[in-house]
């Protein structure tokens, strides 16, 4: 038997399928029966190494479901295996890293505990939406970029004259570092976003350097894709050509995927830390080196 296991989680298992055949481990896949009143059954069909288990499972919607069985997983790992590696490519809750307004809980804090109590050793994330929930953590931590595997993608597109762009200041670094990947220009849009409601407006005034241009937009994360509209809508009345929307993780809720496309956008691609019809990107490898 191999000395590794690769646990799959229902919401990653594409993507843990892929990892277990980079690293060369034994697969385990895990059957879920879901109760009428929304309790998850988890059963594990394959053999866990005693040496090193790996547990994969992204923790998107549905959040809560998921998480639980991250944490059921990890530690039925922790009962056969010496060590438990838990790989959990997009990692829910991360923006709850501070408290912002009085009385909020910071469940990045509560995560931390969790994810120790369940047994894990190591956690590696992909590109997380806050780094500064990652000090909650007690145990190993490491967050890997997807963007090289992006760029890799972009770099297959006939695309004219490009140029990359933030949709906000806070992703200023992103696009700079997927640009000098990428070998082109960027910039980065200003936004606000009221604390309270979510409306983003965009501050920036006209910009003459993306007109006749191909754009690609880079976020770590689309959610509802309320920032990728703005930015697309304000970008086009700047005459730009086509716009390409570059992410990690695409939740895409409230079918903000078509809602992107309705504003102007191309295509949308994504990784497949969340499985759906944009994650055409896979990041096995990435997280392959981590591990090792």
């Amino acid at each position: 038997m191999s000395e590794l296991s690769v646990v799959s989680g229902k919401s990653s298992e594409n993507l843990a399928k892929e990892l277990s055949k980079t690293i060369k481990a034994n697969f385990v896949k895990s059957e879920i029966r879901v109760f009428p009143d929304g309790e998850s059954k988890i059963t594990l069909i394959g053999k866990l190494s005693k040496k090193k288990s790996i547990v994969v499972q992204s923790i998107y919607p549905p959040v809560d479901t998921n998480l639980v069985q991250a944490l059921s997983l990890i530690t039925k790992a922790k009962e056969n295996s010496s060590e438990v590696i838990a790989v959990i490519p997009y990692m829910g809750y991360a923006r709850q890293d501070r408290e912002f307004l009085p009385g909020e809980i910071v469940t990045m804090n509560v995560l931390g505990k969790l994810f120790k109590s369940a047994g894990a050793s190591k956690i590696i994330i992909v590109d997380i939406h806050s780094l500064i929930g990652l000090k909650y953590f007690t145990i190993k931590t490491k967050n890997v970029t997807a963007i090289p595997d992006l760029v890799e993608y972009f770099k297959k597109l006939s695309l004219k004259n490009p140029l990359v762009v933030s949709p906000d200041q806070g992703g200023k670094e992103r696009a700079k570092e997927f640009a000098k990947e990428f070998n082109s220009d960027y910039i980065a849009l200003e936004k606000t976003r009221d604390k309270k409601t979510g409306k983003v407006k965009i501050k920036t005034k006209n910009l003459a350097e993306v007109e006749n241009r191909d754009l690609i937009l880079v976020d770590d994360m689309i959610s509802t894709g309320g920032s990728i509209i703005k930015a697309t809508q304000f970008l086009k009345k700047q005459k730009c050509k086509r716009i390409y929307v570059a992410c990690t993780h695409a939740l895409l809720m409230n079918d903000a995927e078509n809602k992107i496309k309705k504003a102007g956008v191309t295509s949308i691609i994504s990784t497949n830390t969340i499985p759906g019809k944009t994650s055409k990107v896979d990041i096995s490898k990435t997280i392959a080196k981590a591990i090792m």
